[in-house]
């Protein structure tokens, strides 16, 4: 938990111009956790009290957190059982991404701010673990088996946060199960023929389900997109990368 002096230090340099990338890269602090403060500078109250758990059920505290992890859920994320009343949620992510696994730390600390999360190394991954009795009060969709071998749908409170925070959910997919790579082709200019390259993002999941709650976000955001495969949507067009470009970004 970082204080509110830290806090204001690295929204300083952020108004000075610089990007989230380099403050984040100067202060060790994950762009997430500087965009979450954008929005809300004082830590968030504690409580171990579930949102869903209450008389009159509630969204948690920090929704846009919320909708991030829930995109990472979806993506590559499970709830287990550890002993009974006790549920952890486990992320993939790849050792490639140090940001990546800070962020889903962050949004994990931010959705439960009094449950303990860690990161257990794997080969070529960290598994970001987070301890709660109320995971599958928070992410419903938990259910014995694969995701893509089940239903998959969200709740209205969960379909509200993401019409509420569609770029955040849309970012944890993609950051999960998605990439931004760097095509390359060739066209006949002047008679010869050249190469040049184009960005565009990919998003990959076996469910149909969850691959629908993509596209219809990406619909409501007004992002052009098309299935390649099965299994594959594709975000090419200029406009639609730029906006991308702008809310999603790379992992880094």
């Amino acid at each position: 938990m970082y204080d509110l002096e830290t806090r204001k230090r690295a929204l300083t340099l952020v108004a000075q111009g610089r990007s989230l990338n380099s403050v984040s890269k100067q202060t060790g602090i994950s762009r997430y956790a500087i965009r979450a403060w954008q929005v809300r500078l004082e830590p968030a109250p504690h409580t171990t009290d579930c949102p869903r758990c209450a008389p009159e059920p509630r969204p948690p505290e920090d929704i846009a957190a919320y909708a991030y992890l829930l995109g990472l859920y979806l993506g590559d994320g499970c709830v287990s059982r550890l002993r009974k009343g006790v549920y952890f949620l486990r992320v993939a992510c790849a050792d490639a991404w140090p940001g990546l696994i800070d962020a889903c730390a962050g949004a994990m600390r931010a959705v439960r701010p009094d449950n303990s999360v860690c990161r257990v190394q794997r080969q070529g991954c960290v598994m970001v673990t987070g301890y709660s009795k109320h995971w599958p009060c928070l992410l419903p969709q938990h259910g014995p088996g694969k995701k893509h071998e089940r239903p998959i749908a969200l709740e209205p409170w969960q379909q509200e946060i993401v019409v509420t925070h569609p770029w955040e959910f849309v970012r944890g997919l993609v950051h999960s199960d998605g990439c931004r790579i760097t095509n390359w082709t060739t066209k006949i200019v002047a008679g010869e023929r050249k190469r040049y390259e184009y960005p565009r993002y990919f998003f990959t999941n076996r469910s149909d389900d969850i691959r629908r709650l993509y596209t219809d976000t990406l619909d409501q955001l007004g992002v052009a997109w098309r299935q390649t495969n099965a299994w594959n949507i594709s975000v090419a067009r200029r406009a639609s990368v730029a906006l991308m470009d702008t809310h999603v970004g790379p992992k880094y």
